[in-house]
Formats: structure tokens, C-alpha cells, sequence
């Protein structure tokens, strides 16, 4: 089954219309889920993750991926769907993503376009909890990361404070000192210099922000 049937008839099961379904996502008529249902609309990641929350789905269901032949027994790892686009895992917290945690379970995997294979290998993705980087990211988005060692001062990375507490913030640093910057106002800056940026240990960058519908 194609993605359009599958959306049509997850929307039939659900009992929507196909207004109804495009007020949930907030399209202004319905013709752009027709379009979708019979697969001459492209259809991007942020509206997969929109669409299935309408339909009460998972992404993976969505895209037909929770079928056993279509569906790698829960790799932590991205696998190739089709050129350039790869399935990442999705983890609950910044902690589990990045085996901070005991339980580091997958939740669901993302369809994401990435041009690199090797970068795929790299890449994950993490749902956020909290309101520290507002509004630019907000509590439930998901984020999309890339894991490295270091970042260009002025980027948003997840960072791991003493081994134990990772955190996704604004990097900006110099020769002697490195700034964890919250975007929200009401947070301060948590300021490390000399010895102290030996607690810090940069864990990946951010390279998307998927936003809740």
C-alpha cells in the first residue's frame, strides 16, 4: 500500500473527513490531503510527524514501516529507506540518546533526508523535554543531531556536564572558558573556565529542529 492509501485509511478508521484531518494539521482546506491520499503530493518530514499524530499512529506506521519485512529489529543505528533518505532512531531523552541512561530505548524512527551515508551512521534523533531553549526549541519538539566532538562557538549542541547530566544549549567559548547559553530568558548562563571546562564534553551537534504540531 502506497503512503496516501495508508493515510486514507488510517483517517477512515479514525473517522475523520478530509477537512477535518487537515484542521488538525493545520491546512486551511482540504485539498492538500487529497493530494497526499493520492500520492501526487510530496509529503515532508515535519508532516509525517504532524499526520501521524492526527491519526493517532506512530511515524513508522504511517510510512508502512512497522512491518516485519520493512522494519530492522530495532537498530540504534539509521538504515537507508531509499537514496537519501535514511530511518533514524528516535530516543525519549537527551540522556538515553546518548547512553547516558540504563534504558536508551528507541521510541520510534524519523524519516530524515541525508545526503551522506556515513553522517546517517551519526545521526539520531531526541524528543526534548523542558522549556530552557524557548522558542526556538520547545518542549516536545524533537531535535535531530549529529554525533561529534566539538562545535563552532555559536552553535546548538548537546553537551555532557560531569559525566552525567546531558544537555542541549548555545555553545560559545574562547581559548579559556565555554558559556551553556539557554535561549529562554528566565535560565541563566552557566559559565566554565580554566579547569572547570574539563566537566564539559561535547556530545553532538544539532543539525534540525522538528517542531510539535
Amino acid at each position: 500500500m502506497t503512503l496516501g492509501g495508508r493515510i486514507r485509511e488510517l483517517r477512515r478508521k479514525a473517522g475523520l473527513t478530509q477537512s477535518a484531518l487537515a484542521e488538525r494539521i493545520g491546512y486551511s482546506t482540504k485539498a492538500s490531503i487529497s493530494k497526499i491520499e493520492s500520492d501526487v503530493l510530496d509529503v515532508n518530514q515535519s508532516t509525517i510527524v504532524a499526520l501521524a499524530k492526527a491519526l493517532g499512529v506512530t511515524p513508522s506506521t504511517l510510512m508502512g514501516w512497522d512491518d516485519e519485512e520493512n522494519n530492522p529489529e530495532k537498530s540504534n543505528i539509521a538504515y537507508v529507506i531509499k537514496d537519501g533518505i535514511y530511518n533514524i532512531p528516535l530516543y525519549e531523552s537527551v540522556s538515553a540518546g546518548f547512553g547516558a541512561t540504563a534504558q536508551d530505548r528507541i521510541i520510534d524512527y524519523i524519516p530524515t533526508v541525508i545526503r551522506n551515508p556515513y553522517e546517517a551512521k551519526e545521526t539520531i534523533a531526541i524528543k526534548v523535554a523542558g522549556d530552557s531553549m524557548y522558542p526556538k526549541i520547545e518542549d516536545g519538539d524533537t531535535i535531530v543531531i549529529h554525533k561529534q566532538d566539538s562545535v563552532d562557538s555559536g552553535q546548538i549542541a548537546v553537551v555532557l556536564i560531569d559525566g552525567e547530566d546531558a544537555v542541549v544549549k548555545k555553545v560559545k567559548y574562547d581559548k579559556s572558558w565555554v558559556d551553556l547559553i539557554s535561549i529562554n530568558p528566565e535560565y541563566k548562563t552557566r559559565h566554565f573556565e580554566k579547569e572547570e571546562v574539563n566537566r564539559l564534553r561535547v556530545l553532538g551537534l544539532v543539525k534540525q529542529i522538528i517542531k510539535t504540531v
